[in-house]
């Protein structure tokens, strides 16, 4: 996992709602062999122009294809924000365009679970709330920070909203591990307390083995 503990940068307005899995990354965008690749299709059919010769045409009205926001870290949307499929190709291409945070009245459960896994923050943030980030973010000027490390999402004039991420999920972030890279650790607590309880039930263990040994 990649770590995050705070990240600052310009923010981008993208306020439609229901944006969905299947638009971040349409089926026939996923062609691309392992975890790489997929920057350039995050929204491909409001990305590009329609193209009968197979060529890219970028659609210079789209707003990731604007400066600043082909620099964005902060991606301000609609509600229901990763609704529908499961794929997780979805964060891998947020990601890998260069956006860290997500800031939305609200995401489909388990785009947000991918996102803590790749690197991406997922903030929930009242409609109005989200609606004056995103009339700011259209002047190109809006520079925000997530503060993982102090709970926060501050704005460049002073502004502070409190982060609501799930105590895991934090943790894994913080550190930049997943949940066995987490749990390994502990390899001395967890090795401490084996060796306790063979003395406590040898038999459990020596059942154990005969079952490894069978296997």
């Amino acid at each position: 996992m990649e770590q995050f503990t705070r990240v600052q940068g310009v923010a981008a307005p993208l306020l439609r709602d229901n944006i969905d899995t299947d638009l971040l990354i349409p089926s026939r965008e996923m062609t691309t062999p392992g975890k790489e690749g997929y920057g350039e299709k995050l929204l491909a059919p409001w990305r590009y122009l329609p193209a009968h010769d197979g060529t890219r045409r970028e659609n210079p009205d789209f707003v990731l294809n604007r400066e600043p926001f082909r620099q964005a870290a902060f991606l301000i949307a609609g509600a229901n924000f990763g609704s529908g499929s499961s794929r997780e190709q979805a964060a891998w291409a947020l990601r890998q365009f260069g956006l860290r945070v997500i800031v939305a009245p609200s995401f489909g459960a388990i785009f947000a679970n991918n996102c803590y896994r790749n690197g991406l923050l997922p903030v929930a943030l009242p409609r109005p709330e989200i609606e004056a980030l995103a009339r700011e973010a259209e002047t190109g000027r809006l520079q925000l920070a997530a503060d993982l490390e102090h709970d926060r999402l501050e704005a460049s004039d002073g502004r502070q909203w409190p982060l609501q991420v799930p105590a895991s999920e934090r943790q894994m972030m913080l550190a930049g591990m997943d949940a066995i890279g987490l749990t390994l650790r502990r390899r001395a607590q967890i090795a401490a307390f084996q060796e306790a309880d063979r003395r406590r039930r040898p038999w459990i263990w020596l059942d154990m083995m005969d079952k490894e040994t069978k296997s």
